[in-house]
């Protein structure tokens, strides 16, 4: 999808002299929302950071002299309670910030903050129970807001990922009204993972900066990055976008002067190249990275069967999944619960059929998964997500045969479907049919070139074929824009 927006450039760290603020600049209100959201239900466990993260910057933003508001955990009815308080202490003038550390989520090349008890089973409930970053800002710049800041801890693999596999992970770029500045914790488009801790590091580091005096807030976030850049050794460069047109600098009493705020703007450092992820369509791309741009494939056709000789199947996991201790303990979950009653009233319900299909299928409830599938399909026989999203479950169990048909019927019924096509990739890949699955996930990656998924399984399959090289390209540059992506292939039972 193509949307019309200037590029983004960084502005240079300034070696300017300061000044002093005048009494009139420290009257200006600060007012702040920040935000932790960790106990996910969709989660197989509550963040380790954002609530602790939310509560120190909450501590640091009040020494540096704004009013802040702080929400842990928040429902959807929550957040927008909280903005709507945030909208409602702006005068001209203001300066107003949001923090938010929890999952996010992009869907038509726009961010989205996600309440914990957000319902997501396609992109229409991502922007249904989100929270737009680009509608956030603008009602703040339409409330009077002088200086807009969001800082965004939300570049985590989310559990809701799976459910629909079009979009992209990790965060898009804004188009934000003028005078705004936003950093997110990565880079357009990718993810981080947890490190185990209790704090993130873009927090960390973050907290470190905003105590620094006499700096403007461009310095502070530039520094930030600088320092989370190197602390995780370039797999992990948060991302930056700057239209401040005034002085502005977190620690009252000292402002750079005008000078500061309009140096030559400077363009974005280039992470090592091995493990930078592709950049945005929308930022200037560096010369070295040409070769992790896929390359346009038309859409593959149905390959044919694989013949006798195909290697057998690795295990799907590392271990048997007990089936019955998941359903056993998906029995008392909210979702599932709501879903067995719907069913219940109506056994051809087909929604609800399909979305506790998709609940089974990302628990690892697989048998249970494939019943609801078949019967969705049974009652609407040209449903194209349950045709995938039953390829998908049959490639993960090794039914590769029946997965294929699956996908190729997708397929069928909607050329050029991404998701089917990354499916068909992975059965392709699994069925040891090398030269189909890179055709496959090429197709797949010429739609959505930052289809991790895609990415990763085209590098292991060209490395099969004795394409080393490019294998690795492809495989390194998945893994920095998902960390995790090695562990979900492994878990399919490919690595």
């Amino acid at each position: 999808m193509k949307i019309r927006i200037a590029l983004i450039a960084l502005l240079a760290l300034s070696t300017a002299p300061v000044r002093h603020a005048t009494a009139a600049e420290d009257r200006v209100p600060r007012i702040a929302l920040v935000i932790g959201n960790a106990k996910y239900p969709d989660a197989e466990a509550p963040l380790k950071e954002p609530i602790n993260d939310a509560r120190d910057i909450a501590a640091e933003l009040k020494r540096a002299g704004f009013e802040v508001e702080t929400g842990e955990n928040l429902s959807g009815d929550g957040m927008r309670r909280a903005l709507e308080k945030l909208y409602g202490k702006v005068t001209p003038g203001t300066v107003a910030l949001v923090f938010f550390s929890g999952y996010g989520i992009q869907s038509s090349r726009q961010s989205y903050m996600i309440p914990v008890d957000a319902q997501i089973w396609t992109e229409a409930d991502v922007r249904r129970d989100g929270f737009s970053l680009e509608t956030t800002l603008n009602e703040l710049n339409g409330r009077g807001a002088g200086v807009k800041i969001a800082l965004l801890d939300a570049s985590r693999r989310n559990p809701f990922e799976r459910r629909f596999r079009s979009f992209s992970a990790g965060l898009a770029p804004v188009i934000a009204p003028s005078n705004t500045l936003v950093m997110y914790s990565a880079a357009l488009s990718s993810v981080v993972s947890e490190a185990g801790s209790d704090r993130s590091l873009f927090a960390t580091e973050l907290l470190r900066e905003i105590k620094v005096p006499d700096i403007t807030a461009e310095q502070t976030l530039n520094r930030t990055r600088v320092n989370v850049t190197r602390a995780s050794r370039s797999e992990q460069v948060p991302w930056i976008s700057s239209s401040l047109a005034e002085d502005f600098a977190f620690i009252p009493g000292a402002r750079p002067s005008s000078a500061a705020v309009t140096t030559a703007p400077a363009t974005e450092p280039t992470p090592a190249p091995t493990v930078s992820p592709r950049p945005a369509p929308v930022a200037p791309a560096p010369a070295k990275q040409a070769a992790v741009t896929p390359t346009p494939q038309p859409a593959a056709p149905a390959p044919a069967p694989p013949p006798a000789t195909a290697p057998a199947a690795p295990p799907a996991a590392d271990a048997p999944r007990d089936e019955n201790k998941i359903l056993l303990t998906l029995a008392d979950d909210p979702t599932v619960k709501s879903l067995n009653s719907k069913i219940a009233e109506n056994t051809e319900d087909v929604g609800a059929l399909y979305r506790r299909g998709q609940v089974y299928a990302s628990k690892g409830a697989y048998s249970a998964a494939l019943k609801d599938f078949d019967a969705t399909i049974r009652l609407s026989p040209k449903d194209v997500e349950a045709y995938n999203n039953r390829c998908w479950v049959r490639a993960v169990t090794n039914d590769l045969a029946g997965a294929l048909k699956d996908c190729n019927e997708a397929l069928r019924l909607r050329p050029n479907f991404v998701d089917a096509l990354d499916s068909r990739g992975l059965v392709n890949l699994k069925n040891g049919q090398s030269k189909n699955a890179v055709t496959d996930f090429d197709a797949a990656l010429k739609i959505n070139p930052q289809l991790t998924s895609s990415l990763y399984g085209r590098g292991l399959a060209k490395q099969r074929l004795g394409q080393t090289a490019e294998g690795e390209l492809d495989i390194n540059n998945a893994k920095a824009m998902d960390p995790d992506i090695v562990k979900e292939f492994a878990a399919y039972g490919v690595r």
